[in-house]
């Protein structure tokens, strides 16, 4: 099993998890989980998940799936490796009221998320961006804007940048050079935060630096433009 060290499951997986195992007749999610884990290890990953094939998923975790239709594993597989759409209202969380002025001294940041409110997301490749205004005392999330997929033929990364370019920080799972210059030319700090995570929880913490003393960087990012620095975690 996963030990404590091990990065959580993210709620986009986890639905993809449940939706899969919906595909499989009688299978529960606790079992698609075990054949998961023993398929490719917990957290799954992205990378191991496309190289995962029906026969593999047929034998692990003691042949739970064996009795499966292929055309059932085939599905479960689509949705777990990302080709199946997920519905729209599965993946996109409710966003907030919000009027300039309404929350002073604050932040606007933006966080690369493949579904609901996660941190999960590679810049170039995530679902959306989610844009919380963020101050001292106060966390709201106030517009989910997605990417368009048929941008990928053109210029991906000013693209991407555009869609946040009224922020003053992005966080991202990951990010190249190419992409992470284009961001800070629009006037938009990079944060790679790897492991992933609860966006709320992860933007609490910045909350607390602003509350304090901001480092540096941060306070450039909050009133004047950014240098070319790719930060890992706040408090870096």
């Amino acid at each position: 099993m996963a030990n404590s060290a091990t990065p959580q499951i993210s709620r986009n997986m986890a639905l993809r998890i449940g939706l899969a195992a919906r595909a499989v007749p009688d299978l529960k999610p606790a079992q698609m989980l075990a054949v998961l884990e023993d398929a490719v290890g917990l957290p799954p990953r992205q990378a191991k998940l496309k190289k995962l094939g029906i026969d593999r998923l047929r034998t692990a975790s003691g042949g739970v799936l064996s009795g499966a239709g292929r055309d059932a594993l085939k599905a479960a597989l689509s949705i777990l490796k990302g080709e199946t759409e997920l519905p729209e209202d599965a993946v996109k969380p409710e966003v907030q009221a919000y009027r300039d002025g309404d929350m002073p001294g604050s932040l606007r940041v933006a966080c690369a998320s493949n579904g609901r409110e996660d941190l999960d997301g590679h810049f170039g490749s995530c679902l959306h961006f989610l844009i919380y205004q963020v101050s001292g005392d106060e966390l709201r999330l106030i517009a989910v804007r997605p990417c368009d997929p048929s941008e990928r033929e053109g210029d991906k990364n000013a693209y991407r940048a555009s869609l946040i370019a009224d922020c003053q920080l992005v966080y991202v799972a990951s990010i190249g050079g190419p992409a992470a210059a284009k961001v800070v030319r629009a006037g938009v700090h990079p944060i790679k935060f790897p492991l992933g995570g609860n966006a709320p929880d992860i933007l609490r913490d910045l909350q607390g630096v602003i509350a304090t003393a901001p480092p540096p960087w941060l306070a450039k990012a909050m009133g004047r433009a950014p240098e070319f620095h790719i930060e890992t975690e706040v408090g870096a």
